[in-house]
């Protein structure tokens, strides 16, 4: 700094009436020449530095190989849980006898854990595997699929096995779940999760807000669906989702979907047609199946900051129509061949849920859901209208209420109470406790 003090004084001293002598003209150049040198000079030293560091590879790194460039991110999700039940979980709801029961599980159990392996297979395609771990041993495949990542245009193709895009439950994993079950219209019409094997095809709108249409062919694999030997597609859905944000403090999102798949000699065991039959009857069901959905979320945090404090509501109904044929008690009819015992039936059904969850902490959320099915009045042909009960005359509900606790981002601890009140006159108390762990690189869930 004192080194040019000179020339800073020259600069700002006060001018004077009088012109300066060759002298101080001199003394002038020197120092803005002596200026200029330095900096060249420390120019051509930081040229140098960089150029050996360019030329000497960082010391312990491995030249890339095949091998070192294929980097999955591969994680583990644990899950388990305890469950204290006053009625036999193998009960289904009353009136969905028919559709599935995938239940609960009484006392310690392993739960949903999985493997999940993703990565980038080129610049064009992604792939994933995602393995659901049996307690009773092995693997088997949740979701196995390649989805495209650059067509353009807003599209995207995904093509293996799949959870489907209908609703908005339907394509959470279970360790992403608010509540440790799904609602009972979850359970009773898509077995929890309808998943699928086959293509889907998505396009995201150039607008402001959020727009998406999807569609989907499939096998048909996954209830309410048949898994048959078969040229085509066994399984249709088509689904749109829009929505936006209100501030920065609100969001939404809105969707409808549209379900058709046929059923083939498709059993059901146990079901309870005749009034006080012990163990219940095993029915067959041929026909058509078509359902039609709808889904709606709302998130909201105070000045925008979701890890502190956040809201969510959301709320989705289905309605389901199948019309075919039905044979009733077919371990009979296969004993002693009554073709009266195969008629006409057809019945549409419905449920819908609301729940809301509250983030009143960093890591506390608190949250309340309310279940309910209607099972529909059937119509059953005049062979078997003595046989099936076509009204059951009630409603099944539920009241849900959760509480868990986050110590971080890989580990949930929960602890959830339930008054189930599915099947008519076994009203049942519930408790459940469960943890969720997760190891390993994990890709963020969707909204």
């Amino acid at each position: 700094m004192f080194k040019y003090a000179p020339f800073i004084m020259a600069l700002f001293a006060p001018l004077s009436a009088h012109a300066a002598s060759d002298e101080d003209l001199r003394n002038l150049g020197e120092q803005i020449k002596q200026l200029q040198d330095h900096q060249q000079q420390r120019i051509l030293q930081l040229e140098q530095q960089l150029q050996q560091n360019v030329a000497a590879p960082p010391q312990n790194v491995r030249p890339a190989s095949s091998e070192a460039a294929f980097n999955p991110a591969i994680s583990l999700i644990l899950g388990g849980t305890y469950g204290n039940l006053k009625q036999d979980p193998a009960t289904p709801a009353t009136g969905f006898a028919m559709s599935a029961n995938p239940g609960h599980e009484q006392g310690f159990n392993l739960g949903e854990s999985e493997l999940v392996i993703e990565a980038n297979i080129d610049p064009q395609f992604r792939g994933t595997g995602r393995f659901a771990i049996d307690p009773a041993g092995g693997l088997s495949a949740e979701e196995v699929h390649v989805q495209t990542s650059a067509l353009g245009e807003g599209l995207t193709l995904k093509m293996g096995r799949f959870l489907s895009g209908l609703g908005y439950l339907n394509e959470k994993h279970a360790h992403t779940w608010d509540f440790v079950d799904q609602p009972l219209v979850y359970a009773a019409l898509w077995d929890n999760q309808l998943s699928e094997d086959g293509v889907q095809i998505k396009w995201l709108a150039p607008a402001t807000m959020f727009i998406e249409i999807g569609g989907e062919i499939g096998r048909g694999r996954s209830f309410p669906g048949t898994d048959r030997v078969k040229n085509g597609s066994g399984a249709g859905v088509l689904f749109a989702h829009m929505g936006d944000d209100i501030g920065f403090e609100h969001n939404w999102r809105a969707g409808i979907s549209l379900h058709q798949t046929r059923r083939v000699n498709a059993i059901s065991d146990a079901v309870p047609d005749l009034l006080n039959t012990t163990g219940g009857v095993s029915n067959s069901f041929t026909g058509d199946s078509r359902t039609a959905g709808l889904d709606f979320i709302w998130k909201y945090a105070p000045n925008g900051n979701v890890r502190q404090t956040h809201f969510t509501f959301l709320g989705e109904y289905f309605r389901r129509k199948e019309s075919g044929l039905l044979t009733y008690d077919t371990a009979t009819a296969t004993a002693t061949p009554t073709p009266n015992t195969t008629d006409s039936y057809a019945v549409t059904q419905s449920g819908w849920y609301v729940q809301s969850i509250y983030k009143f902490m960093r890591r506390w959320r608190a949250g309340l859901r309310y279940d309910r099915l209607d099972s529909g009045t059937a119509q059953v042909g005049a062979s078997n209208a003595t046989n099936v009960v076509s009204d059951y005359h009630y409603s099944p509900t539920r009241k849900t209420l959760m509480l868990d606790y986050s110590p971080s981002e890989f580990s949930r601890l929960r602890l959830q109470l339930a008054q189930d009140n599915s099947r008519q006159g076994l009203p049942d108390r519930q408790l459940f406790v469960q943890y969720i762990m997760s190891i390993g690189a994990h890709g963020a869930h969707q909204y």
